[in-house]
């Protein structure tokens, strides 16, 4: 693992059980969904017919807020996804929400998050996006050395202030709100639990799923992004883009063509600990991909002090080595402990 870090950081549920036996016909070197349903990195899909969708060259984007200056080991589990997109020849972008993380989303939280200054939020943009362009870098050579060697498509790490920066609220209202249903908003797992809490929501982070669904549907028309990638606790707000492109028409779109568009949402498991720990800044664990929030020594001991029943999962979800030499390696590991 510690090589591993050295290399990568210089509106259907289809559940991953559902879909195991429609991938018999697909060629996991060339399917990106098909590897990483095997390797366990697909929780949902919204749609089973994006197996056969991702057979051709096609437009995938992840996002993450910077609520901190760096991403942390959850954060990579859905890099190794977008990652194998990107060295199968599809086009992906990567989505830094300088705007989304001043607002904050609710999901998998029990409070409100703490705003952000505009300087903190500025050097935590650089910072990823540094992080960002580290990993695709190092993380193609990597591939190439197990084996992918299809040509590239270079990816694009964009930031979603540029297109809210000039929206006024009235723009909002009127070009993103009136396309958004309240009572489905209310039915988001994110807003229900928080609604049921005692601190209960606030209309901001309420909102976040508008801007997050904006972002879809801007980057389906500019970009013509067709998937939407992210971890299990945003499927609320992947239905909730795909459902703004099938209600808010581009203006050069005609009717015919509205009714034809189609979106694609898939989700990756959360990286828990056999335990059902979950990782990352919210729940006060957070392994960090900067050495110097996390040293390379802790990084290091963090695996060494990994519980044998989570170490096939690991290697499957965060390295590139295929099933058979993920089993000798753990055949030997059982030998010789």
């Amino acid at each position: 693992m510690l090589a591993l870090r050295s290399r990568l950081l210089r509106p259907q549920r289809h559940g991953v059980f559902g879909v195991r036996r429609l991938l018999l016909s697909y060629s996991t070197q060339s399917n990106a969904v098909t590897d990483m349903t095997q390797r366990g990195l697909i929780a949902q899909l919204t749609s089973s017919d994006v197996i056969q969708f991702t057979n051709k060259p096609t437009t995938i984007y992840c996002g993450v807020d910077p609520t901190a200056k760096s991403l942390h080991l959850g954060n990579l589990v859905t890099l190794m996804g977008i990652l194998h997109f990107h060295i199968r020849g599809h086009q992906t972008i990567a989505l830094v929400g300088g705007a989304t993380g001043s607002i904050g989303d609710p999901s998998g939280r029990q409070s409100e998050r703490v705003p952000l200054s505009q300087q903190v939020l500025t050097a935590n943009v650089q910072g990823i996006e540094a992080q960002i362009h580290r990993f695709f870098s190092n993380g193609t050579a990597y591939a190439q050395q197990h084996g992918f060697h299809q040509e590239t498509v270079t990816p694009k790490v964009l930031n979603n202030y540029t297109w809210f920066q000039s929206m006024s609220a009235l723009e909002l209202l009127g070009e993103v709100g009136r396309y958004a249903r309240v009572n489905t908003m209310l039915g988001k797992e994110s807003v229900k639990t928080r609604l049921d809490s005692t601190q209960g929501i606030s209309f901001t982070e309420f909102s976040y799923q508008l801007l997050q669904a904006y972002d879809f549907w801007h980057l389906y028309h500019k970009e013509s992004c067709r998937i939407q990638l992210g971890g299990s606790d945003q499927w609320g707000n992947i239905t909730a883009g795909i459902d703004m492109i099938h209600r808010k028409p581009y203006p050069q779109t005609t009717a015919e063509e509205h009714s034809q568009e189609t979106a694609f949402g898939i989700t990756i498991p959360l990286l828990l600990t056999s335990t059902g720990e979950k990782f990352g800044k919210s729940a006060g664990n957070a392994v960090w991909l900067d050495e110097t929030m996390t040293s390379v020594f802790d990084f290091y001991q963090f695996f060494m002090k990994t519980q044998d029943e989570d170490v096939s999962r690991y290697l499957s979800m965060l390295t590139l080595l295929d099933s058979k030499k993920i089993d000798t390696i753990m055949q030997e590991h059982k030998v010789n402990d």
